[in-house]
């Protein structure tokens, strides 16, 4: 992967620059290469997004006894990279127009682009309570597959109650010898089949109507606050750990004041995955939807492309 962060092979114009390396802009990409467009991929860690640190992908289709995220990842990279898409590994700053181009700026450079799509992804939500800020990182997490090993015999709690939640606190009861689900309803929101999965574990221990109010410790996570909403109690749940999976904003700053947005930083888009800008669409987790899955990233991604291949042609 040493094309990775080698940018000799870099050009001053593209037709196409996209920003995230996830699937739906892997899957851009392979779309807008094909169409024979020079086409470059910015990715600020490395290319398949959150689905690089998913274990197991079992609802892809054409995987019916599920695929590590890991290795669709890289599945997805190479197939990129064999229609010559370029991707590299960079943090991209601002995105402003220069008359019909789009000038990007990553790593201290700056790209033209006859079109910009925005497939950045979206980041996790914390829990914004007293002692978070001071265990981010060393004792509070959002993602299981990075960090569960860490907790091998020990006892985590997963705060959440959909499908990651779900699925991570399942993962995590490989290593750790027990993991409290956390939930603020009084039932689960995730897939059935995750659910029944889950309540068969007997690792598992699910507690409803709670929210997380502090979490305590001195040099390391002793204990978490929860708060009963139905009996208007606080109690300390006792963990070495906590697994944080209450949703998701979108990772869309840098169009912050350019594009429209809802207040999470979603980007809006027509059914074409075009932004209310000519020349810059989005495609992904970072888009305004109501389904955010790899199936749904690769469908936005392939449309993103072939909406930006057809502004293009009108344009230049």
């Amino acid at each position: 992967m040493e094309q990775f962060f080698n940018y000799d092979d870099l050009k001053e114009v593209y037709d196409i620059v996209i920003i995230g390396g996830g699937p739906a802009g892997l899957t851009a990409g392979i779309y807008a290469a094909r169409d024979n467009l020079d086409t470059l991929v910015i990715e600020k860690n490395f290319p398949g997004g959150q689905v690089g640190i998913t274990e197991m992908v079992e609802n892809y289709p054409g995987f019916p006894d599920g695929i590590l995220g890991g290795d669709l990842s890289e599945k997805m990279f190479q197939h990129a990279r064999k229609f010559g898409v370029q991707v590299k590994n960079g943090i991209c700053s601002k995105i402003e127009s220069d008359g019909k181009y789009k000038i990007v700026s990553f790593n201290d450079m700056q790209i033209k682009a006859k079109a910009v799509i925005m497939a950045s992804g979206a980041k996790p939500l914390h829990l914004n309570v007293p002692g978070e800020n001071k265990f981010l990182g060393r004792g509070i997490s959002f993602c299981a597959t990075c960090d569960g090993a860490f907790y091998k015999d020990k006892v985590v709690a997963v705060i959440g109650g959909g499908d990651s939640a779900v699925e991570e606190g399942h993962y995590l009861t490989k290593f750790a010898k027990k993991v409290y689900v956390v939930h603020r309803r009084d039932k689960l929101r995730a897939a059935k089949i995750l659910q029944e999965r889950a309540f068969a574990n007997p690792k598992m221990e699910f507690v409803y109507n709670c929210v997380v109010k502090e979490v305590k410790g001195e040099q390391k996570i002793e204990a978490i606050t929860l708060y009963n909403k139905v009996e208007d109690k606080e109690f300390d749940l006792t963990v070495d750990g906590v697994f944080v999976f209450i949703g998701w904003t979108a990772d869309t700053e840098i169009l912050k004041g350019i594009v429209e947005m809802d207040d999470s930083g979603f980007i809006k888009t027509d059914e074409h995955m075009a932004t209310n800008i000519p020349g810059i669409f989005s495609a992904g987790d970072n888009r305004l939807k109501e389904l955010r899955q790899i199936v749904t990233a690769v469908a936005d991604g392939a449309i993103a492309a072939k909406s930006a291949e057809k502004y293009i042609e009108d344009n230049f």
